[in-house]
């Protein structure tokens, strides 16, 4: 799925539009036990919920694919759930009960039961929403430029938003009937979505009906167990673990070779291949292979010993043929320096001007001094000696 089939189903959530035709949702309570389900046409919303209810869909796609949206293999073959639910088009009371059934079994998988009367007075209620939307597959123009007068089939789609329900603090609510404040008793108030998914992929126009666009709030959470509860289907690793565990096996492979000079250049050359990937809208998210990181390593200076190395660990960490996002590799925008005392953060397009040097015996971060400098928004002067 790439970006420009990502944003045309972004558009289709424009609440000015009112696009989908059919709402659901089930509400419950913090132990899974539902409160109240329901179906609503969308045109019957008035223009404040219509609005609630499409910024939370709309959240459920937010985020960068390979980060916290996932495609996530879900071999409808075996399981025909929530194909049933899109062919359906959410209007089949039976095919609802199981799927939202499922769902909870998925959220008291990752949130037991509590153990304390506290616990639960603190507890999140959940709201899981569904809706069902077909549009025409456009063609486009010579120029791609969409033309709007003819059509290249349809897509229809499910699209699903689970929100944490949380219960506001005790508050005083002016009252112009009398000129005083009272107490206002709580409310539940519906959350950004935790987690969601759109089924079937959108492909380039096309419904690939084995794939799940899995959505995490928290790219550190891939919510495996609700996935495996709710479906029975594996989730991937979490973007900020693969993260995480590339940098662990770049240090642990290329060891005292893991220098300034070489993360400088494999971000750089990495930032420029996911930009480059960016100006084709139609092209699918960057993905690297061990053999093209190995490659902007040996570019980088780092042997031939080390650069083996690294493939091994990667086939060993990740699995053979497996490939990463760039964008859980590094991220174009930030270069950040840690020392044990300091945080540095630099302009990606000025990281080279850092460099390492031993002075005296002792090793140095060196930053070129060009331009104004400020402390804590202080201005001050370089020493001259």
């Amino acid at each position: 799925m790439n970006l420009r089939d990502l944003a045309e189903i972004k558009r289709r959530l424009n609440p000015d539009k009112r696009n989908p035709t059919i709402l659901c949702g089930c509400y419950i309570d913090h132990v899974g036990n539902p409160i109240t389900s329901f179906q609503l046409p969308v045109a019957t919303l008035s223009e404040q919920e219509n609005e609630g209810y499409m910024s939370i869909f709309k959240k459920a796609l937010a985020g960068q694919i390979g980060q916290t949206l996932t495609p996530v293999d879900f071999p409808s073959a075996e399981d025909d759930i929530l194909l049933r639910a899109r062919d359906t088009a959410l209007n089949d009371e039976e095919v609802l009960q199981v799927l939202f059934s499922r769902l909870i079994s998925g959220i008291r998988e990752e949130h037991p039961d509590m153990q304390s009367v506290e616990d639960a007075q603190n507890a999140e209620n959940w709201l899981i929403l569904m809706l069902y939307d077909q549009m025409d597959v456009r063609r486009r123009d010579i120029n791609d430029d969409i033309d709007y007068e003819n059509s290249d089939g349809s897509f229809s789609y499910v699209l699903c938003a689970i929100c944490p329900v949380k219960r506001d603090k005790p508050a005083l609510s002016y009252l112009p009937s009398d000129g005083l404040f009272h107490d206002r008793a709580p409310e539940w108030l519906a959350g950004a979505p935790a987690m969601g998914f759109l089924f079937p992929l959108y492909e380039g126009g096309a419904a690939d009906v084995n794939t799940m666009l899995f959505f995490s709030k928290d790219s550190r959470d891939s919510h495996n167990g609700f996935l495996k509860a709710a479906f029975e289907i594996e989730a991937k690793m979490p973007a900020a673990e693969q993260a995480d565990t590339f940098q662990t096996l770049l240090a642990s492979a290329l060891g005292t070779e893991c220098s300034l000079d070489v993360v400088q250049e494999m971000h750089e050359t990495v930032s420029e291949l996911i930009e480059e990937q960016k100006k084709d809208k139609e092209a699918e998210p960057l993905m690297l292979s061990k053999k093209d990181m190995a490659r902007v390593l040996t570019d980088a200076g780092v042997s031939e010993e080390k650069t083996e190395a690294f493939q091994k660990g990667f086939d060993d960490t990740f699995g053979a043929g497996t490939v990463l996002p760039a964008v859980n590799i590094v991220s174009p925008k930030q270069f950040k320096v840690d020392l044990p005392s300091v945080s540095i953060k630099v302009d990606p397009k000025q990281a080279d001007l850092l460099e390492t040097r031993i002075i005296d015996g002792r090793s140095y971060l060196l930053i070129p001094i060009d331009g104004d400098i400020s402390v804590n928004g202080q201005p001050v002067f370089a020493s001259k000696e």
